[in-house]
Order: C-alpha cells, then structure tokens, then sequence
C-alpha cells in the first residue's frame, strides 16, 4: 500500500503496543505515518511480558473489569468500551493468533508468546507503509515547534508533522526503552506530570540471614495477603530483599501509599487461607506425639518449609496455644519497608493528568500533540488490565489525530478489530 504524497503527515514517539496500535488506525486511514523510537527495535517490553505467556486482557464481566482502573476508572471507561476486551482478542485473531482464557480468566495467545504477534503486526504495519525511524531519541521541540531527534551518529533531526502522538511508556525497564526521560521536556512547556512511581512491584522486608540463604526464590503458594481491609488470594514469591508475586501486586499500588505517607505497612499474610480458623484449630490440637514442631506444623496444618520459615520470622518463639498458632498462620504479620524500585517494576503510577488532556487526549497547551499509554497518569494490576488500556488509550489518541485533521469519518473503522475483520 502506497499514500499519496499528500497524505497528512503524523509522527509517533514509542514503539511499544500504544504507540503501534495508534500507527495502524492512522494508516489504515490514509494518514502518512512516522513511528520514531530511540531503541534499535520496537516492542521490546511488549516481548518482555511475552516471557511468561502474554497475558493480553482478562474475559471477567466488564463492569468489574473497569473497576480495576480504580480513581481512573471513569476517564478510561469510554476508551476501553470504544475497544474492548473482545475487540482486543479479535484484533490479535486477525493477526492469525488464536486467543484462549485460562483458568484464572487471563487471555493469551494459544502460542503463548508475544514475538509471533509482534513479526505479523509490523508486517501488517510495513503492508500500511508505517515508516520507522529507529534510534531517534527525542529531545523536545525547537523554538518554532519542529520535533528534535538525534539519530544514532548524533546528528539533529527535525520533523514538522500535522499531529504528533507521544506514546514513550513509563519508566519501569529503562533498559527496554522506557526511561521516563521524556517528563523534563513536558515541564519545559508547562505541562504538569505526576511524579513517576513504581506500580505492580515487590517490597523490601529486613529478612535474617536465615531466611535470606534458605528460601530465597521460594514460592509460596495458594496464600492470601491482606491489607486495608482488602484482600487478594494468590501466590508469591519470597526475594533476597522481600516479597513479590501476583498477589502481592495486586495490593501494591495501595501498599505503596501506606509507606509514602507513614514510612512503613504492615501486610497480613493467610498461609492456609482454604481453611477455617475453627477447623485449622482443631489441627493443631492434636497430639503432637514427640514431633519437632516443623514436623508436627507441616502435617497438622500442611504448611511449607518456607512458610514455617515465616512464621518463625514473625514470632521466633511460636504459640503453644493452638488457637493463638492457628491465628498466626492465619494472620503472619509482614512489616514493609519500603517498595522496589521503579527500574525493577512492572509498571508506571504517574505521568501527565487526564486534566492536562481534552476528551480526544490531546494536550491542552500544544493542539495536534496527543499523549497515550503508560505516559498517562493511570494505574491497574496485572492480569492483564494493562495491555488493554494501553491499547485502547493508543486507539483514542489515534482518533483524537484523525478529529484534529478534519479526517472524514467514513474513514474510519469502527476499531482495528473489525478493520481486519472487514478489510
């Protein structure tokens, strides 16, 4: 597919799935488009959560699918219902991979892996003549509002595109691309971002050496954390430096605000959560019959060596009363010092303000700049939740271009999952 020379011209900054996913509705549209990244390829933190499986969207029931946006949810609502979940799988079945849900409600692609979509994706994107401009770090705006970019021998580059969409992710992984370093040049003309925090990471505990030599990487499995009230049955794992794990980051994004505003939280962790405290009781009141007491803990209530480990962490001197055990195991106090680091987090809390942006994302003080993704100041667990947003936040911005340029309408399709379906 060729455009004709006059084709409107728009740059996208960041190649990750916002960033791409806008680059096809803008050329599926007639739109000539740029996608300029910094990194010698696209996708790399997309391919990065292809690791462990892909984890696109999840099939719960919508309503309590938006939920999940929290303080957000009400601004993301109208762009996740303009691409749905549904659309999501179907645009990926477009793609030629078959989506699935596992037992947990988590879509994947049936290959499991996210590099067999990325390769159909840019070849759709080359077959829509997307051009890419790798190693192009961006570098602000000039005094007249040209794009700045430095290519990979340094040299300046200049571009004046009819509409620009900033798509340059969070800050988590610098190393895959997204540095964050994009929130000076945003200050500089007067924009206001939220500071960037890490989201969906693990917690520092003060582990003995013990703990540290002997149950470093140890899962454990089939628990239930609590905090404020809240609480999240999972899995985790225990780290050199603390904890981490599905449900740990289920509960991070509130965990981390306890520690901003009092320096420390104090999590409750449910070793044997499938089990009543009255019946676990019971357990333990058996005869223990000359059992040590890890022994006697790993048969009566069917705990793990890293769990016994716990408990011993939490109260070196454990109950004798089978009640007072019973609700130790049911309660082990994990006190939190502080959260990991943003570089080794899953995602990006912070970025610029809905208040920044009008309804078609872009920013108030610069027409015909547009802002999608982790650069916005959302959050949500994982589970799926933040592909889905980044995606429909990239399809948003995309349409809020093709509103911009006075694009027709009847140019449109209704999103890129009916567009493959209809081409």
């Amino acid at each position: 597919m060729s455009l004709p020379s006059s084709s409107p011209q728009a740059a996208i900054i960041g190649g990750g799935p916002a960033g791409l996913i806008a680059a096809e509705t803008l050329a599926r549209a007639g739109v000539a488009v740029t996608v300029y990244d910094r990194m010698p390829s696209v996708g790399r933190k997309f391919l990065m959560a292809g690791r462990g499986g892909l984890n696109l969207t999840h099939s719960e029931d919508f309503e309590r699918f938006v939920t999940r946006y929290a303080e957000a949810e009400p601004i993301l609502r109208p762009l996740i219902e303009a691409f749905r979940p549904e659309d999501l799988r179907a645009w990926c079945e477009g793609l030629g991979e078959a989506t699935f849900v596992g037992s947990s409600g988590r879509v994947f692609p049936k290959s499991f892996k996210a590099s067999p979509l990325l390769r159909a994706w840019l070849t759709r994107l080359e077959d829509l003549s997307v051009r890419f401009a790798l190693r192009h770090t961006w570098q602000g705006w000039d005094a007249e509002g040209a794009l700045i970019f430095t290519d990979a021998a340094g040299r300046i580059v200049k571009r004046e595109p009819d509409a620009t969409i900033l798509a340059l992710g969070g800050a988590s992984w610098p190393r895959l691309g997204s540095d964050g370093s994009w929130v000076g040049r945003l200050h500089g003309k007067d924009i206001a971002v939220a500071p960037l925090r890490p989201a969906n990471m693990g917690f520092l505990l003060p582990w003995s050496e013990v703990m540290r030599s002997r149950f470093e990487g140890e899962p454990l499995k089939r628990i239930a954390l609590t905090f404020e009230d809240v609480t999240v049955k999972g899995e985790a794992i225990i780290t050199a430096d603390g904890i981490e794990g599905g449900a740990v980051y289920a509960l991070s994004g509130r965990l981390r605000n306890a520690i901003e505003r009092q320096g420390s939280a104090t999590l409750l962790l449910d070793l044997r959560p499938d089990l009543s405290l009255e019946t676990l009781t019971k357990r333990l009141s058996a005869p223990r019959k000359g059992q040590s007491a890890s022994t006697f803990l790993r048969k009566a209530a069917g705990l793990s060596p890293p769990g016994i480990a716990l408990l011993r962490e939490s109260a070196p001197q454990l109950p004798v009363e089978p009640d007072a055990l019973a609700r130790l195991i049911k309660a082990v106090p994990l006190t939190l010092s502080g959260a990991k680091s943003l570089g080794r987090a899953i995602s990006t809390a912070g970025g610029v303000p809905f208040g920044e942006l009008d309804r078609n994302l872009m920013l108030r003080r610069m027409p015909g700049v547009f802002v999608a993704g982790e650069m916005l100041d959302w959050e949500a667990p994982t589970g799926g939740y933040l592909l889905q947003a980044t995606f429909a936040t990239g399809l948003a911005a995309a349409r809020g271009v093709l509103s911009f340029l006075r694009i027709p309408d009847a140019a449109l399709t209704s999103n890129p999952a009916s567009a493959t379906r209809h081409p």
